[in-house]
């Protein structure tokens, strides 16, 4: 599976190449390194819990299993499921060849429980988590060992949950190691992430933040790349170096951002073999001690090169740290083009790092070079050899430092712009030049704090008068070309008047002339529909016919096919829910049940309603747009004062409902769960321009009312006032112009997720779904007292395949074609797919309780589905989301830039304006 095929590699085949720099083509990684590129997916694991909910390790056995069945060369991807984007472990293993993708929503929390780290168990008794004379009884959070081409990679965040409080204990994890520093002990901790005696290992872009130790350690590999990577970690947390190599070869850190408690860098020569050939290249680093070399050097240390770093607040800057208990060799260190600020220690290069230390481990460093270095802000300068025996020896090229508070030069070989300068004895009294006002401008940048999506974007005042009726429903016709044609829906007859004209009357319990007095509300359409053509082929003055409904319930379809002349339906009795026009229809409904069902309500009836009929009766089943109780394609109709219900499941589950090619999930007796619950729409319209609505109720669950449009990109009006509609999934939904104004809008939970709108609005569209003044309310169920319910999400146009993720299925691809398919592994998607985003604007409104607060907004279905799309906010939401697929938007699809497809209110998909959650 993947999203970009052809421009993924496996992480073990990763090419890296990299930028040449002056000096000893030695001093640095031997490999060729590049910017390391994703790794195919094997398999998606979504969320399960938010960020208010990482308190146990309930992700660590399916995050294990997925990453040991995983093949090499591939990855196992975390994937955010709207609002839940949080992952909890305890300890991981990645194997070899495989690695671990986590998006860019997600964080990957490691578990505050001391027991899940404890590396030996066997003992019986917890020493992880306790300080003691003795450390490293913990095993880390996330191991890989022995492996080759393993990774972590994404643009998400791994947090060690250092500064919460360890589970059972009254401390965090840093407060323990402050404690254990004041008593000289140990602190038993785990380190964040240890790779060992592997090769070619990648971090890529992830963010690691709040280690309890150690971020990140190497120990006895060759070859390590972390490229993008972002390190932060509060500066007083207790031993939280950011990058550790130690005893290890071939390393790269390029591009990365650092802040932390202690070394940023830190590349040691450890008891297991020298640490050789290490590129540390335009890096950022922030609070921490410096770009370290040390302690432990004893094995050696050579061919390190660092070039373009910024050092803005870091106790020491350049750092080399050692001494007799722990010292060796190093040799061949290059400082490249390196700007530091607000450092106590700019140049701090020592033999003595613990005064007290015992031992014959005398640190030896030279040929260290230091080249194009400044320091704006005075700091102490040390540069310290260990005696007259053992010098260090260091060239200066081009160093230029504000003036020191404090110089310590003892027992240096030093060469300052080629004058030779030998320390014996302590001095003080060297003069360097002077930083340049402009220098490092460009390089000394503010640490990248990551930008949180808003998810509960809100308009501008200004922008919110373009959501005034007379604004919204102005326009009518193709997107792009539209007509104007003012409508203030409350300056007509409907709101405005109590009496309305009647020519013709609906009873259930009278008498019929079938003239202008009718049983059912179908006859009564049937001859408003023929009078229209003769009146108007008459030349009439009648502009309108009116049907009154007289209170009572009309067990009967309605389709109001286009008219000659609008018709008003409504009832004198203002509480809607007393006349109402109900029956059952199902999506899964077989077409012959349907013929079954209601042939006779349309034997001997006009055409153009007998054709809406015919249009379904020979389907295998109806589908969605089959299942409107009113079925409205007329322009101008109004209702006032009417219940329209599809009253599938309302009264009792349907048990004999068909489920074509599924299984119902459950069977007769299993009581209260529902066997079955398909769309079922009460109110369609389709086509019907200025259609209106008056104290309606529209009673349904799963996509209740159904606004859709005559064409693609055609904008089709309709106005609800004093309204009430209600549903559980999808229960309005469509791509019209529909404007609710002072309505109510219920959900239902009888499920456990629920969506009050699905819009598919087309891109250029300027407005879909308008709420303003309205209420959303809930039924005071369970689930909806839950507060995870969703204001909506974007209709993906019943799409078979995706292209903005994978699915956990091998070789899957989403292409541009001209029609939409699917047959596995492979899909097509078209540009009408793409292009139908959905639009949603909900004004000076109350959400109700059930709504999910930080994150109303849904996507459409879960990553790892076929039919998975983000939730878009905005074009270039749009845009962005298309530039990390396979199809361009400028190349494949001809679009020069977002604002060329939608400006003002069609840039906006969804948003807010003064709304009030209770």
């Amino acid at each position: 599976m993947n999203n970009v095929p052809h421009r993924l590699i496996s992480a073990s085949l990763v090419c890296i190449a990299f930028v040449s720099f002056t000096g000893s083509a030695s001093a640095q990684d031997s490999r060729q390194v590049s910017e390391p590129r994703k790794p195919l997916v094997c398999m998606i694991l979504t969320a399960n819990q938010s960020q208010a909910e990482h308190n146990k390790a309930v992700d660590a056995e399916r995050i294990q299993r997925a990453l040991d069945h995983c093949p090499q060369g591939q990855a196992v991807q975390l994937a955010a499921n709207n609002e839940k984007d949080s992952f909890q472990s305890g300890p991981l293993r990645i194997p070899s060849g495989v690695s671990l993708l986590i998006d860019r929503d997600v964080t990957l929390y490691a578990s505050s429980d001391a027991a899940l780290y404890e590396k030996d168990i066997q003992k019986g008794s917890q020493t992880c988590g306790v300080n003691a004379d003795k450390g490293r009884s913990c095993k880390p959070f996330i191991t890989i060992e022995n492996a080759r081409g393993s990774g972590i990679y994404g643009t998400g965040v791994i947090d060690g949950q250092g500064g919460q409080t360890v589970l059972g204990k009254t401390e965090s994890w840093w407060q323990m190691a402050r404690r254990a520093q004041k008593e000289k002990n140990e602190h038993n901790v785990p380190r964040l992430i240890e790779v060992i005696r592997s090769e070619d290992v990648t971090l890529h872009q992830i963010t690691l933040r709040n280690s309890p130790n150690f971020h990140v350690t190497l120990n006895r590999v060759d070859g390590f790349t972390a490229w993008g990577v972002k390190i932060d970690t509060p500066h007083d947390a207790r031993n939280t170096d950011g990058i550790d190599p130690i005893s290890s070869r071939n390393i790269t850190i390029a591009h990365s951002y650092i802040r932390t408690g202690d070394d940023n860098i830190a590349i040691k020569g450890g008891n297991n073999g020298a640490t050789e050939n290490v590129s540390v290249l335009h890096n950022h680093f922030y609070s921490g001690h410096g770009m370290s070399i040390g302690s432990e050097t004893n094995s050696g240390v050579r061919r390190i090169l660092v070039q373009d770093l910024s050092l803005d607040g870091t106790t020491s800057g350049l750092r080399i740290k050692s001494d007799v208990s722990r010292g060796g060799i190093v040799e061949q260190v290059r400082y490249e083009d390196v700007c530091i600020r607000n450092s106590k220690r700019p140049i701090d290069i020592d033999t003595r790092y613990d005064p007290k230390a015992l031992g014959d481990k005398i640190p030896q460093y030279r040929d260290i070079v230091l080249e194009n270095v400044r320091s704006l802000t005075p700091g102490q300068i040390i540069v310290r050899g260990y005696d007259v025996a053992h010098p260090l020896s260091i060239q200066f090229k081009q160093v230029a430092l504000a003036a020191p508070s404090v110089q310590t030069l003892q027992f240096a070989n030093l060469n300052i712009d080629q004058k030779t300068f030998n320390f014996s004895d302590a001095a003080t009294d060297l003069t360097w030049s002077a930083p340049k006002a402009n220098d490092c401008q460009e390089k000394l940048l503010t640490f990248p704090v990551k930008q949180q999506i808003d998810f509960r974007p809100q308009l501008s005042a200004e922008q919110a008068k373009l959501y005034a009726i007379e604004q919204v429903l102005r326009t009518t016709g193709a997107a792009g070309k539209e007509i104007v044609d003012p409508w203030n829906p409350l300056q007509d007859d409907l709101v405005t008047k109590t009496d309305l004209p009647v020519d013709y009357i609906v009873d259930a319990n009278a008498s019929a002339d079938n003239k202008t007095k009718f049983t059912t509300v179908q006859a009564a359409i049937n001859q408003a529909l023929l009078d229209g053509r003769r009146l108007l082929a008459e030349k009439s003055p009648r502009r309108r016919l009116y049907i009154l409904v007289q209170a009572g319930i009309y067990k009967e379809l309605m389709y109001v096919p286009e008219t000659a002349l609008p018709i008003t339906l409504y009832s004198k009795d203002s509480d809607a829910r007393n006349t109402k026009i109900s029956a059952s229809v199902h999506a899964a409904l077989l077409g012959s049940v349907y013929t079954e069902r209601f042939a006779q309500q349309f034997a001997n009836l006009d055409p153009a309603i007998l054709a809406m009929y015919q249009s379904l009766k020979d389907r295998p089943v109806v589908g969605t747009s089959g299942t409107g109780i009113a079925w409205i394609k007329a322009d101008g109709f109004q209702a006032k004062n009417i219940t329209f219900e599809n009253a599938y499941n309302k009264d009792k589950v349907d048990l004999k409902a068909e489920c074509p090619n599924t299984s119902c999930g459950a069977t007769a007796g299993t009581a209260p769960v529902v066997v079955v619950q398909h769309q079922a729409v009460a109110l369609m319209l389709e086509g019907a321009d200025k259609a209106q609505f008056e104290n309606v109720r529209v009673h349904g669950f799963q996509d209740t009312l159904f606004l859709k449009s005559r064409a693609i990109a055609h904008t089709s009006r309709s106005f609800f006032h004093r309204a009430y509609v209600e549903g559980n999934v999808d229960f309005i939904f469509g791509d019209t112009t529909a404007y609710f104004y002072r309505s109510e809008i219920k959900s239902l939970g009888d499920r456990s997720t629920s969506y009050v709108t699905a819009p598919n609005t087309n891109v250029k569209t300027r407005y879909g779904f308008v709420f303003n003044e309205s209420h959303f309310t809930h039924d005071g169920s369970v689930n909806a007292l839950a507060g995870k319910f969703y204001l909506g999400r974007q209709w993906f146009h019943t799409q078979k395949c995706t292209p903005y993720a994978g699915i956990n299925l091998p070789a899957y691809s989403c292409t541009l074609a001209d029609a939409d398919s699917y047959q596995a592994p492979r899909g097509t998607i078209s540009k009408t797919v793409l292009e139908t985003v959905g639009k949603v604007v909900i004004l000076n409104s109350t959400i109700g309780a059930h709504i999910q607060k930080q994150h109303p907004w849904a996507d459409w279905n879960k990553k790892s589905s076929l039919a998975f799309r983000p939730v878009q906010f905005s074009v270039d939401d749009y845009w962005n989301n298309l530039l990390m697929t396979e199809i361009d938007p400028v190349k494949d699809l001809g679009y020069t830039a977002p604002a060329q497809l939608a400006t003002g209110s069609a840039a906006i998909f969804l948003a807010e304006f003064n709304n009030k959650q209770e």
